[in-house]
């Protein structure tokens, strides 16, 4: 269970972590966030954050949207996260969740004159989507928000209600997850996680212009399909129909991971399982955050010293 969280610029005990009902972004959802995993390595009994640097950048980066600034540069908030989690004590895998919000005990919509504020928490994480094997996803009635809307590629806190929309679509109507497209009716992203098919052995993902997020998995995986599998990997817009059409299909994110895609409005990706790349990106995935793949230490941030 969470004791800790960083709250008005000090690690404190979760119970004191308040924010009140008059709280600007608890109204209008004014606000941004991230979503950061920690991975556990028993063998080494270390817990390694994963790209920490590229997730507070894009922290930082979705906070010039709302015109805040919270005074703390990306090497202090990863040595805040790195304290909070060793005072934590996790030996398991976690879920970091910084949110940067808008105080100001006013009504009004608006960003400048604003008193931004930073929390971080973290707690243990367990599957994201509850279900074993290959999902079963279909596309939504809703649309992906359009960046002249609100800024896809930014995690914005409002923004969200879109991914709910179409979330809560689809398991209604009986799917494990949705797909959402574009105004112009191109495939976007799922309800909170990036897209990827294989067509003919090429590792393809809508391009960030197609209003998906920036997401950092799927930065990995674009460089794990080229540099370390030796795919042809390519971002380009996908119609609805190509997608029917895919070898293989998967989501990757976050808290997803790298889910395995079997079936897209009733009809089946490959032969309904696991194709043998997505399989292959999630072995791989699995060594990386964990510490397991020299290559890539970089990308870690060690919790406990050694």
């Amino acid at each position: 269970m969470t004791k800790f969280a960083f709250h008005d610029g000090a690690i404190v005990p979760i119970a004191d972590a308040h924010v009140s009902v008059t709280c600007t972004t608890f109204h209008y959802g004014i606000g941004c966030f991230a979503g950061i995993r920690a991975f556990w390595n028993e063998e080494r009994e270390q817990l390694y954050i994963f790209r920490a640097d590229e997730h507070y950048k894009r922290l930082l980066n979705s906070a010039k949207f709302l015109m805040s600034d919270i005074g703390h540069s990306n090497a202090e908030l990863i040595g805040i996260t790195t304290d909070l989690l060793r005072k934590e004590s996790w030996r398991q895998n976690v879920y970091i969740r910084p949110i940067i919000y808008k105080d100001d005990g006013v009504f009004r919509v608006q960003l400048h004159d604003s008193t931004d504020k930073i929390a971080i928490y973290s707690q243990p994480v367990g599957h994201y989507i509850k279900k074993e094997g290959a999902l079963s996803v279909g596309f939504s009635s809703w649309r992906r928000v359009d960046d002249n809307a609100i800024p896809a590629r930014g995690k914005i806190s409002g923004t969200y209600i879109n991914s709910a929309l179409a979330k809560t679509e689809a398991v209604m109507n009986g799917f494990d997850e949705a797909l959402v497209l574009t105004q112009d009716g191109h495939v976007s992203e799922a309800s909170a996680a990036n897209l990827f098919m294989v067509r003919d052995g090429v590792l393809i993902t809508p391009p960030i212009t197609d209003n998906v997020l920036e997401g950092i998995t799927r930065k990995s995986m674009i460089q794990f399909g080229r540099e370390d599998l030796g795919l042809e990997v390519v971002e380009r817009s996908i119609d609805r129909s190509e997608l029917y059409l895919a070898n293989e299909a998967f989501f990757c994110g976050t808290g997803v991971g790298v889910a395995a895609i079997g079936k897209i409005d009733h009809r089946l990706v490959g032969d309904g399982n696991a194709g043998p790349i997505a399989q292959s990106l999630l072995n791989h995935y699995q060594k990386v955050v964990t510490g397991k793949v020299e290559k890539y230490m970089d990308w870690l941030t060690p919790v406990y010293a050694k």
